[in-house]
């Protein structure tokens, strides 16, 4: 099976930005840089005939901003803890 993607693939792109540049706020990421970033990617493959544009980038950005903030929700609630309720139940004796 074929593991690569293209511009296309807007969210695989945008979970491998995430997981290759976790400390990088992608909002603060320029459209050229942006571009260099998804083209070295390791499974990153760009189709023959199949030009990248503005709205491709804007829409892979949009797309790591949200990947990034969701792997951030989920290491904040991976703090151990585990779910306590408010009110824990106690059968009566």
């Amino acid at each position: 099976m074929d593991d690569t993607f293209s511009w296309t693939d807007v969210e695989d792109i945008a979970i491998a930005l995430a997981e290759t540049y976790p400390s990088v706020d992608p909002l603060s990421v320029r459209f050229t840089k942006l571009r260099e970033m998804v083209e070295s990617l390791d499974d990153f493959e760009a189709q023959e005939g199949h030009p990248v544009n503005e709205q491709i980038l804007e829409a892979i950005q949009a797309a790591w901003h949200e990947e990034a903030q969701d792997l951030r929700d989920d290491d904040d609630e991976d703090d151990g803890s585990g779910y306590k309720p408010v009110n824990p139940y106690k059968p009566e004796e």
